[in-house]
């Protein structure tokens, strides 16, 4: 079967799905956004891969990043990637279409290449762009923006009417799609995010990278990943601020983009010789980052609620280091980290919680290890990319090895 799976952002575990069906015998392109300023998976294309795998960046207004917070010029780089992935489904004609993370104006044009060509199209919601859409407009141009949110929502609603499979990552988002996009429960698949547990082995805290870094022997706090609008760099520097006359605490953030050179003024202007900015690192080298780490952080905007589940997290469980998080309470993220005693969480809010959480971590090491060590055994326990590929192939209509024998057989 021929499947187009294009993930707008590049997340590791979306390449991982893409090979793994790739080596059950599947031809498989695994398209993406070239020019967005983000973590990435593995995504190029190796000699050692299955024969049916390929990888593909589809072309993007190399400027995109410049304009990022400006919403007319987004919007109109938007609206042509749109085009230019359609047009490489139209040249590659799939059987198949599972597009996730992608703007609801770039996703109206991937939707209508399907129905041209005759390509199932399955939606795979990681957010409710249209949402957050609607929430800006209207705080930058409250009577105006009311319309603009509206215009988006309908066009979402008619992508997830449209489709021929949804796929969710969270229960949470089920009743959002009932009420607002008047999608019916049963077209909705519930599958979780994860991450790619055979690239993320546990190691030693003195690695090549740490030691590069001058980092193997000081007690490190690491953020990895993006920080924008939906975060709060605040709470980093808070942290660095708690620890700037402890000469053995790090406060590593490695990001890039507003939240990234917002840190890197305040550094300077408080004179922070603890508080290390790094830009992005190539995934291959993040088993090694992750192990430099003494503890992993994640912070997220208190409005981003239910509508954002925060993918480092995953990440984070397989390098077998404890948690921080300042995220809401009812995220998905925090609530794995409550019920698998994995770290400590926060609310957003709550600054002053932070702190002591990130201290109580640093000076009880045996309250750390038995955080670090459960959250490996949920990674290893959950992130089975076999059981995982099987749900994406029912939601995809994939023939099963034995309805394809059964078909080759007439």
């Amino acid at each position: 079967m021929r499947l187009f799976i294009h993930d707008y952002a590049g997340h590791p575990f979306a390449v991982e799905l893409s090979r793994f069906l790739a080596s059950q015998g599947h031809e498989i392109m695994h398209a993406y956004a070239g020019s967005l300023l983000t973590p990435r998976g593995d995504i190029a294309n190796h000699p050692d891969d299955p024969p049916g795998f390929s990888s593909r960046q589809v072309e993007m207004n190399p400027e995109y990043a410049q304009y990022k917070y400006s919403f007319r010029h987004r919007r109109r780089m938007e609206i042509a990637y749109g085009k230019n992935c359609a047009q490489t489904i139209r040249e590659w004609r799939p059987d198949a279409v599972l597009s996730a993370n992608t703007p609801t104006e770039a996703q109206e044009p991937v939707m209508v290449v399907c129905r041209e060509i005759g390509a199932r199209f399955v939606m795979w919601v990681q957010d409710f762009y249209s949402v957050a859409v609607d929430k800006l407009v209207r705080k930058k141009i409250p009577i105006f923006g009311a319309l603009v949110g509206s215009y988006y929502k309908r066009m979402e609603r008619r992508q997830l009417q449209g489709s021929d499979g949804i796929v969710a990552i969270t229960e949470d988002f089920v009743p959002i799609m009932q009420s607002s996009f008047k999608v019916s429960a049963d077209r909705i698949s519930v599958i979780p995010n994860w991450a790619p547990l055979a690239s993320l082995p546990v190691l030693d805290k003195g690695n090549p990278w740490s030691r590069s870094m001058g980092m193997d022997e000081h007690f490190v706090f690491l953020y990895s990943g993006t920080l924008g609008m939906k975060h709060n760099p605040e709470m980093l520097l808070q942290l660095a601020i708690q620890y700037r006359d402890t000469p053995a605490v790090r406060v590593v953030v490695i990001s890039e983009g507003i939240g990234a050179r917002w840190l890197l003024d305040k550094k300077e202007e408080h004179q922070m010789k603890n508080l290390h900015v790094l830009a992005y690192q190539p995934f291959k080298t993040m088993p090694e980052v992750m192990a430099s780490a003494d503890v992993l952080l994640t912070v997220l905007e208190p409005d981003a609620g239910i509508f954002s589940v925060p993918s480092k997290v995953l990440t984070y469980l397989c390098a077998q280091r404890p948690l921080l998080l300042a995220v809401p309470g009812v995220n998905l993220a925090s609530r794995i980290i409550v019920a698998t005693q994995a770290g400590i969480t926060v609310e957003p809010t709550d600054l002053p919680g932070f702190l002591r959480a990130a201290e109580s971590l640093r000076s009880n090491p045996s309250r750390a290890q038995a955080c670090a060590a459960a959250g490996r055994v949920y990674a290893e326990q959950t992130f089975n990319i076999e059981q995982i590929a099987a749900r994406f192939s029912k939601v995809l209509a994939i023939p099963t090895p034995e309805a394809s024998q059964a078909l080759a057989s007439v």
